[in-house]
């Protein structure tokens, strides 16, 4: 669970003017920031395959939004790759 805190600073990093929380750009940032919390989470919890299942899910969003901002908005897409630091 992310708290308010750790949610504004990853959708800081990416939004594109001050009230921008639900652009695809500020979704990436808040899914790359829970993908990373619950792969820690996994790695001490093996057997958890619940949580295994919703980190799946979480990924497959994120490769969504990011296929269809590279589709839709390529140099937008190349700055939120750099900021978050995916391939």
């Amino acid at each position: 669970m992310l708290s308010k805190k750790k949610k504004s600073e990853a959708i800081s990093k990416v939004q594109l003017h001050d009230k921008d929380t639900g652009s695809s750009a500020a979704q990436i940032g808040i899914l790359s920031v829970r993908i990373a919390e619950l792969t820690k989470h996994l790695k001490k919890n093996k057997k958890d395959s619940h949580s295994r299942r919703g980190l799946l899910q979480m990924v497959a969003d994120r490769r969504s939004h990011l296929k269809y901002m590279q589709k839709n908005s390529p140099t937008q897409y190349e700055k939120v790759m750099k900021k978050i630091g995916l391939k």
